[in-house]
């Protein structure tokens, strides 16, 4: 499990585990490590870890946050790196190999505009041959065309309907967000409801997938053994799950459940 060592002045004062999936750092009582100095904020920074990966969220802070020795605003946190808020350090551990990498957290999803597919070509009505009395050919015989050719999605469409008991939809994903040891994951995805990206559809292939814009609202996707799980890392306010606050800890996913984030609206499904 990550942890962080806090310092000031070359004393060490304290140990934290980094046990939960937000972790708050100020100089109010509430905060899970408070430090109780007034050159730290009320919520100076919080520290959002997914998996076996954390990141620091300065969080407006009045006298910034630094890792090692450079301000940042978000920062992926590796072993060793050392935290600095006003004269208190916070020292990076990790022995838990990384699920992604730093730049899996700069690259957050920023859905501009849909991905409009090219349209397909009108279909053409089937026309039904004649009735003709039989005649026998005089000239040669028309050429064969190659067996590609003469399956036509036409032809297709035709033998499925000839034959419905062999072609059968495929069964509908499970619903629950949590799944057995031995059950696959299924695979999912989100589809843009709204705004200017409205219709694009992207698929949750990575363990670790982010959505929003950057300094206005931000939130983690993650894929678990478990299922798939929604978690707010950036922002004032918190994105919304079917209408109502997210909050500041990880909540898990079911089919068609209605994202909001950053004024656009999204739905997380399974895919057949």
């Amino acid at each position: 499990m990550a942890k962080l060592i806090l310092s000031v002045d070359g004393q060490v004062l304290k140990e934290h585990a980094l046990s939960k999936e937000r972790t708050l750092i100020g100089r109010k009582p509430h905060n899970d490590i408070q430090i109780d100095n007034l050159a730290v904020s009320g919520e100076h920074a919080a520290i959002i870890t997914i998996l076996n990966d954390s990141f620091i969220e300065d969080l407006g802070s009045t006298n910034g946050t630094m890792v090692n020795g450079k301000p940042v605003k978000k920062h992926f946190l590796q072993a060793n790196d050392v935290i600095e808020i006003g004269k208190h350090k916070l020292k990076y551990f990790n022995d838990a190999p990384s699920q992604t990498s730093p730049a899996d957290f700069e690259k957050t999803m920023i859905i501009r505009s849909p991905s409009k597919p090219a349209a397909p070509p009108p279909q053409q009505p089937q026309q039904q041959p004649a009735a003709a009395a039989p005649s026998v050919p005089t000239g040669p015989a028309p050429a064969v065309p190659p067996a590609a050719e003469r399956v036509s999605s036409d032809t297709v469409t035709n033998m499925k309907a000839m034959a419905p008991e062999v072609v059968k939809a495929a069964p509908p994903p499970p619903t629950p967000t949590a799944h057995a040891d031995h059950a696959p994951l299924p695979d999912a995805a989100i589809q843009v409801l709204s705004g200017a990206a409205a219709g694009r559809t992207l698929d949750l292939t990575k363990n670790l997938t982010t959505i929003g814009k950057p300094g206005l609202q931000v939130a983690v996707i993650t894929k678990r053994p478990n299922g798939y799980f929604i978690t707010h890392v950036e922002g004032a306010s918190f994105p919304t799950l079917n209408g109502a606050s997210l909050g500041a800890q990880a909540h898990p996913l079911a089919d068609h459940d209605m994202i909001e984030i950053a004024g656009v609206k999204m739905e997380f499904f399974f895919k057949p």
